[in-house]
């Protein structure tokens, strides 16, 4: 059997299907929540990528990775009775999961009183841009959410996301012995 060529030359007009074969434009808001899901995926793996990622924490990345794809899938559908992939049915039970994970987290890590700059450990700052690459994804689930359903769930999903990242960014650096970076203003 022949190996399918890489391209298929059918966007090349700035068309893309969605899951079910509609054409949409690759500018629409459908198209930029799951496709900035995707590129938080590969910021995730720049995480994991990273020789400090200890393995638990790879186990635990690599498990938001296969949701996050579950997610995309389903934002990639048009939303309805016959959507192709159903909202996910674990989105619930995850965000206890994760809510449990983040208390855990910040009970090991000291409390700050004051904003966090980004930085610290190289692992910990790649930390911090795939939390606001989350927020970027969260924004754009967000404007899709405006004109179209999406699941509150995944709304959801995304703001716990992104204060999981903040907090292990946080604890990576505690356990490094790295000190936080404060906000100092400046009037």
């Amino acid at each position: 059997m022949e190996k399918s060529k890489l391209y298929s030359r059918t966007g090349d007009a700035g068309t893309t299907s969605l899951v079910g074969g509609e054409r949409v434009s690759k500018t629409c808001v459908r198209l930029e929540a799951y496709g900035t899901v995707d590129e938080f995926s590969c910021f995730l793996g720049v995480v994991l990528s990273s020789p400090e990622c200890p393995e638990e924490l790879r186990a635990y990345l690599t498990g938001i990775q296969n949701r996050l794809f579950d997610i995309g899938g389903y934002l990639a559908c048009t939303p309805g009775e016959n959507a192709m992939i159903p909202v996910p049915a674990w989105l619930p039970a995850d965000i206890e999961a994760m809510e449990k994970e983040i208390d855990r987290l910040d009970s090991w890590t000291p409390k700050v009183n004051a904003f966090v700059l980004p930085g610290g450990s190289m692992l910990a700052a790649h930390t911090h841009v795939a939390r606001a690459v989350c927020r970027r994804a969260e924004r754009r689930i967000l404007t899709l959410a405006a004109e179209s359903e999406v699941d509150p769930n995944v709304i959801k999903y995304f703001n716990r996301l992104s204060d999981y990242l903040f907090i292990l960014a946080r604890h990576l650096n505690h356990k490094a012995g790295i000190p936080e970076i404060i906000w100092q203003y400046r009037p």
